[in-house]
């Protein structure tokens, strides 16, 4: 068997390329028009005075000129200006502003550092933008939220939590407390792009689901992007959540960490060379095990149940044009309940990336990066007599080098390509048997994702700012391997034959992908406080990960696009409404959106996914819609901030086969949620935070009717239906106060102390609904309710910072 094309790819490859060259011919003109004049370019680094680190979104004015940018993800900023005499206006909400007079006769390095502001408990704002960068900006469907504010959000067990917060945000959910990962705008968990130091993560959370996998005490910024994403990424239908984590202190060596009551972490940050290069160390173990052992009775004394994680970052500023980057991630779950049963997930990431810049306009960041993602499942001793342990993983090798030309203070263009290798290890087991082992297990499948962009955000005057690219991907699912072709299944919903298995040699290519991604946005500014923005873009996934439970566990498998399973592809608009009030105190947006997805992964009834050779077999695919509203309120400034949001939106499936082939409820599709977040400084050292949470019950598939047979009940589903029933609403209320302790005689170790309550109303939850027949009342069913915390959870941690 051949490699199997598509018969129309040199044509979409034709029309990609006219639609780059449409793109670049939007800003000639723009180009055109400025090189009458001569202009010359200022360019820098803006930084905190403190520790050195970049400031990402710092805002460079010049009043006389009206005209300014912001610094990007590396702290670099670049600004086109007439040769002449300007006050340049360096800022940061938290920092003091510094108005700088600079004679700019050719182009200009100018470095800035920026001193924090001391809190102020009449106006306390916790964001790194410029006021109204939210109404100014292309950006929509666009959420940042700095540590600080995360830092003041009460949490379980008192513990910070990055995955947690963004759950309070319109268009984010999750199924239920202990479900691993969220949803966004009705997508699957898999459909996330995690990024971390732009390493992808594949399992955002420890514990099952109840603490995400970064520390808090190690990021610097947390950006997550639901619609409009730019054309520099790819590979995930629903969401970009872009982790930063810190560079590390490069003044003074910093200390910082944390007591809790189920886990500690510890973080050191100092300079190697000072202002050239610094290092930080981040680690964490939880102990809840331990703390339990001694109140287990023995047959769970070898009881099992906590997690590690260790985060590391280097850098070195060579000269004023080069600089170096190192980062890891190493984090691992272990749960056993004894006796050898038990399973165990952990992620490795590792990232290089090098900063240049070639001139005052032109700006590389060059990322390569190494991920893996492995788990297993065990039971008894392999290395004894008796056991069973099966391991899969997926890991990735990838290098990105992304260009950024400030062409002028209208145009700025950006452009690269990315290439990623996927290896992917679907399921290997070893099983012990009287003392005699065996291994089985599934082939290792590779396949090669490549992808160009170009994209430009431009200034149109006043009003009017546009963002707009194409990224074109190219996905080859190869050998070694075997590649099954599948005959049509006797009737939509079952199994399909298996006709044909075809062999293929190392790097040989069985089927071949492309997808063209367009990407757009537009600004159109009203005033300096309000606008309306609109959006546009296509994503392409070419990977899936496969489960059939209500909320996906760390054991799911990830399977690549073949020539029997698509690549998912999904478009999405959105039109929002965005106004700041009172002098930007309030932030408040109303965005609707309307997505659409194809190759949406559905199963067969009884699917076998575990060491399952034919498991595309089992597979099905269908379509998916998700559309809605999200309300966002903020108030940003003053003694009382905090936000309101409020999402309402459906997300529905249709699948061949499945529903009588009608639309039905995805697993996560909730139809209303509210989140309200209220945090009061009662004075210098005390600080008071709550918020509360009100969303709908997931769907669940119930029976509609019954058989009885003598005393035993068969529940019955007549009507083929799926996801028929809801369980009961999900709200909760969380509490916690933090009490600023004095400061050491040295005055250089701060600490805080705080106390929290979660679920503080003793709200038993049900996340899922069940039945069983009543023991005592033959022919009687009973429906129980599982709730994953059926109680208040109190809490008490410490945390401290020296330097």
């Amino acid at each position: 068997m051949g490699q199997i094309n598509n018969p129309n790819r040199k044509q979409r490859t034709k029309n990609a390329m006219k639609k780059m060259m449409a793109i670049c011919l939007l800003f000639i003109s723009s180009l055109a028009a400025e090189a009458q004049e001569r202009k010359v370019t200022l360019s820098g680094y803006v930084r905190n005075a403190s520790n050195g680190e970049e400031l990402i979104g710092a805002s460079v004015y010049i009043q006389s000129l009206a005209t300014g940018a912001v610094t990007n993800v590396y702290g670099f900023y670049s600004l086109s200006v007439p040769i002449g005499n300007y006050k340049v206006t360096y800022s940061y909400v938290g920092f003091e502003s510094k108005e700088i007079a600079l004679q700019i006769s050719d182009n200009t390095n100018y470095n800035v550092e920026l001193e924090e502001t001391s809190t102020s408990l009449e106006a306390v704002e916790i964001t790194g933008e410029k006021q109204n960068q939210n109404v100014t900006s292309t950006e929509m469907s666009t959420l940042k939220v700095e540590m600080e504010e995360i830092k003041k959000l009460p949490a379980l067990l008192g513990e910070v939590d990055v995955i947690k917060s963004i759950q309070l945000l319109p268009g984010v959910t999750t199924v239920g407390e202990g479900a691993s990962g969220f949803n966004v705008r009705g997508g699957s968990i898999d459909q996330n792009l995690i990024l971390l130091d732009e390493a992808p993560v594949y399992n955002s959370s420890h514990l099952l689901g109840f603490f995400s996998v970064f520390n808090p005490d190690a990021v610097k910024n947390v950006k997550l992007v639901k619609g409009g994403i730019p054309a520099e990424y790819g590979g995930r239908l629903s969401s970009l959540l872009d982790v930063r984590m810190k560079e590390g202190n490069m003044k003074q060596t910093e200390v910082s960490g944390g007591i809790g009551l189920i886990f500690s972490r510890l973080t050191v940050e100092t300079p190697i060379i000072k202002n050239k290069s610094s290092i930080i160390l981040a680690g964490r173990r939880s102990y809840i095990d331990v703390l339990a052992r001694p109140f287990l009775n023995k047959d769970l004394k070898d009881l099992q149940f906590y997690f590690y994680d260790f985060t590391a970052k280097a850098n070195y500023i060579l000269n004023d044009n080069n600089r170096f980057f190192v980062s890891g991630y190493f984090g691992r779950d272990v749960f056993g309940a004894g006796l050898g049963i038990g399973f165990d997930w952990g992620n490795k990431t590792t990232s290089f990336r090098w900063n240049h810049i070639f001139n005052n306009k032109l700006f590389l960041n060059t990322t390569a990066y190494y991920s893996d993602y492995d788990y297993a499942l065990n039971f008894g001793d392999t290395g004894g007599k008796e056991g069973f342990r099966w391991n899969s993983s997926i890991i990735n090798y990838s290098v990105k080098p992304e260009f950024t030309y400030f062409a002028n203070s209208n145009n700025t263009i950006r452009f690269g390509f990315q290439s990623i290798f996927y290896d992917f290890k679907p399921g290997h087991a070893n099983f012990t048997s009287d003392g005699q082992s065996k291994s089985i297990g599934l082939d290792d499948k590779y396949s090669l994702e490549s992808a160009a962009y170009v994209s430009n955000e431009q200034k149109l005057g006043y009003r009017i700012t546009m963002s707009y690219g194409l990224r074109y991907s190219l996905y080859q699912y190869m050998g070694k391997g075997k590649a099954y072709i599948l005959g049509q299944p006797a009737a939509p919903g079952l199994r399909k034959p298996v006709t044909d298995v075809v062999s293929y040699s190392n790097g040989e290519v069985i089927q071949t992908y492309g997808n063209l991604e367009p990407r757009f946005a537009i600004n159109y500014k009203l005033n300096e406080m309000s606008s309306i923005k609109a959006s546009y873009n296509r994503m392409a996934q070419y990977i899936h990960l496969i489960s059939n439970t209500t909320a996906s566990t760390p054991l799911d498998v990830w399977q690549p696009a073949t020539n029997n399973l698509k690549p998912q592809i999904a478009d999405q608009v959105a039109l929002g409404y965005f106004r700041n009030l009172k002098d930007n105190m309030f932030e408040t947006s109303l965005e609707v959106y309307y997505k659409d997805m194809q190759n949406q992964v559905d199963y067969i009834n009884n699917a076998n996914l575990l060491l399952n050779e034919y498991l595309e077999a089992d597979l099905l695919t269908g379509h998916g819609r998700a559309y809605g509203l999200e309300l966002y309120i903020k108030k940003r400034t003053g003694k009382i901030t905090g936000w309101i949001s409020y999402t309402l939106g459906k997300t529905e499936r249709q699948v061949l086969g499945i529903n009588r082939d009608n639309w039905f409820p995805s697993r996560f599709d909730k139809r209303h949620n509210l989140s309200v977040v209220v945090m009061y400084p009662i004075n210098d050292r005390w600080t008071f935070s709550a918020n509360f949470t009100f969303s709908t019950g997931t769907p669940a598939t119930f029976p509609t009717n019954r058989i009885l047979i003598g005393d035993w009940v068969i529940p019955h589903n007549s009507y083929q239906s799926r996801n028929n029933y809801r369980i009961p609403p999900y709200n909760r209320l969380d509490l916690s106060v933090t009490r600023g302790m004095p400061k050491a005689s040295t005055k250089r170790l701060q600490s805080e102390l705080v106390i929290g309550v979660y679920n503080a109303y003793n709200r038993r939850n049900p996340f899922s609904v069940y039945f069983q027949q009543d023991p005592n009342a033959p022919g009687v069913t009973q429906a129980l309710k599982y709730s994953i915390i059926a109680g208040v959870v109190p809490a008490v941690s410490w945390n401290f910072n020296f330097k």
